[in-house]
């Protein structure tokens, strides 16, 4: 069990916590969330005492380990892929190493013996001669294939060292897991492992994710971080989402109906305060008000934008054409000859490991840039709209964010403007901010903005969940699931992409295609699809979105 006691901690004039005190559990998985910015990630560094609070202390049970998912994918470079893994049990690495440095001594004395023999008991007690076999079970699931296991972590590909290293806070069944974004760099398969493997987990977990699913399919409660204070609640994400949101509306019902009382003394007071019979009653009215706005109900951080498309016209029978488009780019043939017809109300999330073939696909119809051969072909009464991977050249020029949304407006008026970037939660001196100095969330929420305003009724996304909370990630795929027209897309969000598609097209290797009209999950149970995949794919074919 691990407590949080009195924990403040504040940077400068900002105050992340004061006085938390929260208490974690064996048995259960914790889901912590909160706003951009509210110290989520903070928050697990001082669990795990990478970071001191200004006040308070962590208590865990005494003899009680703790795993971190570690964020340096670059620490173990220098061990094997397995050793990284067994690392996680860092006292049952110490007596493997210190072991195996006795038996490779040329010396070897009567006193090495007898350390030896402890050492081995130790080994033996710790499940030291299971290690390697639980290690490779672990990295098998994580979808790190055997060849691999014995290399050196600095010869494998990055988003596959993020893999082990979650193989490694995972190993050894640890007492209280720490988990901040363990789901990224994941394919579908990998993470259906981690949450079955959370799942049979009995000890305490405690993870921070943007990913909805994941944290509806393995957290027993959440822990939301709002005013510096941390709120826990029993149940996954959507029952929190549900019932906070029926709480907030109780609340703001609550409000209003506080407001029109307030509003009917005041009345009753100016229109009686110099009737000189009615004055007591005019006095007592008035110490009521003010008994009233003491209680007023505070305003959550959390804020959602409002995230709306509507089509300028609706879509014509033709949508969009795709003859055997084919591009090579540095030698590397990304699309060959690849070809689609997209039909009105399609909702296409395209998946698989090539994220490189989606991006080029998208700029080519988009016509930022032409293909080596074949065609597309717009219907005529399409318009689209891209949302671009890298958003970088829109904002290169020092404007405020109204003059840069200004651009892409019909109405120029700047209450008009502003008004609409107050929606997108650029509210008062915000929207006056450099355009030059946006976070990565700001440039998303800017690019959202100018999609709705350009009223396209073909919706072109590529990764549009990157950079955003969870707040927004759920405003944009409830506007995307109302939306009209026509939706081509590609997300890492599971839930994002189960919840809008109605087809799915997959770049395989070597040039293959599946192309399904069904939705995600139906994709992923689909025998035939798995037989299809495993064809192209080989032995590790688990679906990469």
């Amino acid at each position: 069990m691990i407590t949080a006691s009195n924990i403040s901690l504040s940077y400068g004039t900002q105050i992340l916590f004061k006085e938390v005190n929260i208490k974690f559990t064996p048995g259960n998985c914790y889901g912590i969330i909160g706003a951009n910015g509210a110290g989520k990630s903070t928050f697990l560094k001082i669990l795990s005492g990478e970071i001191e609070a200004d006040t308070g202390e962590i208590i865990v049970t005494f003899g009680e380990r703790m795993a971190v998912l570690k964020q340096d994918h670059f620490e173990f470079n220098d061990f094997q892929v397995i050793e990284t893994v067994i690392m996680g049990h860092e006292h049952l690495y110490q007596v493997m190493t210190e072991r195996d440095q006795i038996y490779a001594k040329e010396d070897f004395t009567e006193e090495d013996g007898i350390r030896a023999a402890e050492l081995e008991g130790v080994f033996a007690e710790l499940g030291g001669w299971e290690a390697e076999a639980q290690a490779a079970v672990m990295l098998s699931g994580l979808g790190i294939p055997e060849k691999l296991q014995q290399s050196k972590m600095a010869d494998i590909e990055d988003n596959l060292k993020v893999r082990v290293l979650l193989a490694q806070a995972l190993f050894g069944n640890p007492d209280i897991l720490l988990l901040d974004e363990p789901t990224n760099h994941l394919d579908l398969e990998s993470i259906h492992w981690l949450e079955n493997f959370l799942g049979e987990f009995t000890n305490t977990v405690i993870v921070v994710s943007h990913d909805r699913h994941f944290l509806n399919s393995v957290c027993t409660h959440i822990a939301d971080i709002d005013f510096g204070k941390i709120q826990l609640y029993v149940g996954n994400y959507d029952f929190w989402y549900l019932s906070s949101q029926l709480a907030m509306k109780q609340m703001k019902d609550e409000k209003r109906r506080r407001e029109d009382k307030i509003a009917e003394l005041k009345e009753f007071i100016q229109r009686f305060s110099s009737n000189l019979s009615k004055a007591r009653q005019a006095t007592s009215r008035k110490k009521l008000i003010d008994k009233l706005t003491i209680d007023d109900i505070k305003p959550s951080l959390r804020r959602f934008p409002y995230v709306a498309f509507k089509p300028e016209r609706e879509c014509g029978k033709i949508i969009l054409e795709v003859k055997n488009l084919t591009k090579t780019i540095d030698g590397e043939k990304v699309l060959n000859n690849f070809s689609v017809s997209v039909q009105n109300g399609d909702k296409i999330a395209f998946v698989g490991p090539n994220h490189y073939a989606k991006t080029v696909f998208f700029q080519i119809i988009s016509g930022r840039m032409e293909p080596d051969s074949g065609s597309f072909d717009w219907g005529v009464t399409i318009k689209p709209s891209y949302f671009p991977k890298d958003n970088a050249y829109f904002f290169t020029e020092h404007m405020s964010i109204t003059d840069w949304l200004r651009q892409y407006s019909v109405e120029k008026d700047d209450t008009f403007v502003r008004s609409f970037l107050g929606r997108m939660l650029f509210t008062g001196d915000e929207s006056l901010k450099d355009c030059t100095v946006l976070s990565g969330g700001e440039k998303v929420r800017c690019i959202l903005a100018k999609m709705m305003l350009e009223q396209g009724n073909v919706l072109i996304l590529d990764e549009p969940t990157s950079h955003l909370d969870l707040e927004a990630i759920t405003a944009l795929n409830d506007a995307l699931i109302s939306f009209t027209g026509v939706v081509l897309f590609n997300s890492h969000d599971h839930q994002f992409v189960d919840t809008i598609a109605n087809r799915i097209i997959e770049f395989a290797p070597n040039g293959n295609v599946i192309d399904k009209i069904i939705g995600l999950e139906e994709y992923l149970a689909n025998e035939d699809i798995r037989s299809l995949r495993d064809e192209y794919y080989g032995s590790h074919s688990g679906v990469t979105i």
